[in-house]
Formats: C-alpha cells, sequence, structure tokens
C-alpha cells in the first residue's frame, strides 16, 4: 500500500530520498532530518498503519512493503521511482543460543537484515545516477558479536562485508556506498536485552546519516561507528531495556 502523496518521478524540492524502516527509530529520525533539510522523502516499512501515521506526522511520503520480499520490493520501486539518497535501516534483532536456535529464526533474521540490503540496493540501483549515494545501518555487533545473538551478528557482519562489495562495484558509476555502525541505540528493538547500557538516541544516529550526504562525491568513507560515551560529563543516563528492568538490571557497565 502506498501513501497518497507520492507518484513515481514526482518531487517536490532537492533530492528523494528512500529510508526504510521509517516507521519509527533510526529511520523515521532520518527522514524527519531529511525532511527538514529540503529531500523529498519517501519511508518504508512493513505495516501500513503506523508507518503512514509517522509519515503524516511531518508531510512524508510512503509506501509500504517488506524489503525481504522480493515481490513487494519491486513494487516499493516502481511507485517510489528513481532516487538520489537510499537510508536502508530496516531491521529485526531477534534469535537466542544456538543450541536453542530454530532453523525458521535464522532464516526470518538473515532475511530481515541481509537479504533486505540486496533486494532493495538491486531494485534501485538501475536508476540512481551517479552522485547516488546508499547508507546501511549496521550494528556494533557486526565487529563484537554477541553470544546468544548469534544470527543477529552474523547479519549484521554480513551486510558490512555487502556493503563494501557493493561500494566496489559501483565507485566507478559515481555512487557512494556507507554503513553507519553504532553501538546500541535506544529504541524498541532493544526491549528483549537483559543488561542495561549507556545508548545513543536515535537523533544522534540521524545526524551521522544526514551528513553523509553532505560529502563531497569524490570522498571516499566506507564506515562510520558510533557508540555513546559511558563516562564524564557526556555520558547519557542509563538505558534500561524492558527485559533488563524485569531482572532488576539497572546500573550498566562503566566500561567504554
Amino acid at each position: 500500500m502506498a501513501g497518497p502523496t507520492i507518484e513515481a518521478g514526482e518531487r517536490r524540492s532537492g533530492r528523494r530520498a528512500l529510508v526504510t524502516g521509517g516507521s519509527s527509530g533510526i529511520g523515521l529520525a532520518v527522514g524527519r532530518q531529511l525532511l527538514e533539510r529540503g529531500y523529498d522523502v519517501v519511508l518504508n516499512a512493513r505495516r501500513a498503519e503506523p508507518l503512514a501515521e509517522a509519515a503524516e506526522s511531518f508531510g512524508a511520503g510512503w509506501v509500504a512493503g517488506d524489503c525481504a520480499d522480493a515481490d513487494d520490493v519491486s513494487r516499493v520501486a516502481r511507485q517510489v521511482g528513481a532516487v538520489d539518497l537510499l537510508v536502508h535501516a530496516a531491521g529485526a534483532m531477534d534469535g537466542t543460543f544456538v543450541r536453542k536456535e530454530t532453523v525458521e529464526t535464522f532464516d526470518r533474521v538473515l532475511a530481515a537484515n541481509l537479504r533486505s540490503a540486496f533486494l532493495i540496493t538491486h531494485a534501485l540501483l538501475p536508476a540512481m545516477q551517479a552522485g547516488g549515494r546508499i547508507v546501511f545501518l549496521s550494528s556494533s555487533s557486526a565487529h563484537a558479536p554477541q553470544p546468544g545473538k548469534a544470527a543477529y551478528s552474523a547479519s549484521k557482519a554480513g551486510l558490512n562485508a555487502f556493503a563494501a562489495a557493493l561500494a566496489g562495484e559501483v565507485e566507478r558509476d559515481g555512487i557512494a556506498v556507507h554503513t553507519v555502525t553504532p553501538a546500541p541505540v535506544a529504541t524498541p528493538m532493544l526491549d528483549t536485552v537483559h543488561f542495561a547500557m549507556h545508548a545513543l538516541d536515535p537523533e544522534q544516529v540521524a545526524d551521522a546519516v544526514v551528513w553523509l550526504d553532505t560529502l563531497d562525491p569524490s570522498v571516499v568513507l566506507p564506515e562510520l561507528e558510533l557508540r555513546a560515551t559511558s563516562v564524564g560529563p557526556y555520558a547519557p543516563e542509563p538505558f534500561v531495556p524492558e527485559a533488563a528492568r524485569a531482572l532488576g538490571r539497572t546500573v550498566p557497565s562503566t566500561r567504554p
């Protein structure tokens, strides 16, 4: 389902951006900031109702669809048309220890976080011109895999590798590819985590994503890693997920 404000090829002003995972968290923050800067913004997420509510709250367009589903992605790409900036923030954190993991959950996590990146990129690349840019939202788990989250860690490590390979393919076309790799971000995705932490705010990650599209097209910046400081005057208040609070774990580690 698509929002009524979007027609393929129609632009309000500036660059056209598609932001996946745009109904909440980092994706929503990125979409809002881009619109404020004059971009023509289209948000995407799986569920139409919360997506429409999010998009209409600040005047973005929207197209619902599952980025892990090839048919949905083809439809989204047709409706959105050519974009100058793709921000792929859609994803899921699920799974458990390998001994307990089901094949279905493992496949679902890889589809949400890795297959989706291939499908949306494959669909949009043919119409992306020189000066285009692709930003993938990864996770610190790509470099510091989490025991108990093998599927998620593998999917994010794979995303980083996919982005690096893609960058080597499209640099000659004038298209830039970046991976933004944040440590924990205070979003509902962390509700099932069993420990407190110093977490980034979605707006802080969005600041970095939006800044990337201000770089000169001749600049190569493969990856940007972010984390919240855990000590000193700028350390944020601890973020305590619901699962951690239920266990009484409200104090994070102070190790950087």
